[in-house]
């Protein structure tokens, strides 16, 4: 387990949208500069992107796991809720006081309605005028990739295109099947 995080990745963990950017940068120019093989500095910047990587993925994968706990706990919870007020009717109880807690009490059972709307038939709902129409725009979008299709309905469309810049971005390549792709002697050459 790695038990120490590069200076780089530090640096990433730290930067936000309004911080200074200029300062990674010029961090980034002094490990493109040094004196270190190419390799080293490849393998360093590389391995501090991919640890950020392994950080949002074992983040991710916790939350689902708290996810799927709590939902437990919670149904958990509810059944013994319900288990205990049966126990304590049994023996005829309403209210036990306690002194850590004010006391414990049974709530009545309740019945909930919920109305569920049934539709026996459709087609008169839809004489009556109860419909609903939309257009169908992937139907549009693919006559609009015929000639035939274009020259129907290009009076009833505009086409409009909006750029968006995606600034470039590093992108890092793990080797295939390798078992190990920490590499502890970059800690010393940053």
């Amino acid at each position: 387990m790695k038990t120490t995080n590069y200076r780089l990745q530090t640096e990433i963990e730290h930067l936000t949208p309004t911080s200074q950017k200029d300062w990674f940068k010029n961090y980034v120019r002094e490990i493109l500069e040094s004196d270190k093989p190419y390799h080293v500095k490849a393998d360093y910047i590389g391995l501090s992107f991919q640890e950020i990587q392994n950080k949002i993925d074992y983040l991710s994968s916790d939350i689902k796991e708290l996810q799927q706990l709590k939902k437990t706990l919670t149904e958990a919870k509810t059944i013994a809720q319900e288990a205990t007020a049966s126990v304590l009717t049994e023996y005829g109880i309403d209210r036990i006081d306690g002194t850590a807690i004010s006391s414990l009490t049974i709530t009545p059972s309740k019945i909930r309605t919920k109305d569920k709307l049934v539709i026996t038939d459709p087609h008169a709902l839809m004489a009556l005028g109860y419909t609903k129409v939309t257009v169908d725009e992937d139907a549009v979008k693919s006559a609009m990739s015929t000639l035939e299709g274009m020259d129907e309905i290009d009076k009833f469309v505009e086409v409009s295109i909006t750029t968006e810049e995606v600034p470039a971005r590093i992108k890092i390549n793990s080797k295939r099947g390798s078992a190990n792709n920490e590499a502890t002697e970059l800690l010393e050459a940053a």
